[in-house]
C-alpha cells in the first residue's frame, strides 16, 4: 500500500520488508513496454496524419480539376449556342436545303451540282 507518493517510500519499505527481486524485473519490463507503446503511439499519430495530409492534398487537387472541368463545360455550351445559331441562320439560306433534288435516294453530283447557285 503506498502513502503519500512525493514524500514518503511505499509503506512495505517502511516497515522494512525486502522488496521481491522480481519487483525490478516487472519493473523494467513495464518500462519498456511503456516506452515501447508510446514509440508505437507516435508512429501510428505520425501515419494518421500523414493519411490526412494525402487525403486533404487530393481533395484540393479535385476541387481543382473540378473548377476547371466546369469552366470548360461553360466554354463547351457557349460554343454549342453560338454554332446552333450559327446553323439556323445557315439553314435559312441554305440552297441545298431547299432544293427538291434533295428528296432522290440516290444522290448524284451532277443533282446537287443542280442545285447550287451559278
Amino acid at each position: 500500500m503506498w502513502s503519500c507518493r512525493r514524500f514518503r517510500e511505499p509503506m512495505s519499505q517502511e516497515r522494512g520488508e525486502q522488496e521481491r527481486p522480481e519487483s525490478h524485473e516487472e519493473d523494467d519490463r513495464k518500462v519498456r513496454r511503456r516506452e515501447k507503446n508510446r514509440v508505437a503511439a507516435q508512429r501510428s499519430r505520425k501515419k494518421q496524419t500523414q493519411k490526412a495530409d494525402k487525403l486533404h492534398e487530393e481533395y484540393e487537387s479535385l476541387e481543382q480539376e473540378n473548377t476547371s472541368l466546369k469552366r470548360e463545360i461553360g466554354k463547351l455550351t457557349d460554343e454549342m449556342k453560338h454554332l446552333s445559331e450559327v446553323l439556323k441562320d445557315h439553314e435559312k439560306i441554305c440552297p441545298l436545303l431547299h432544293c427538291a433534288m434533295n428528296f432522290v435516294t440516290i444522290p448524284r453530283p451532277d443533282a446537287l451540282a443542280s442545285c447550287l447557285p451559278r
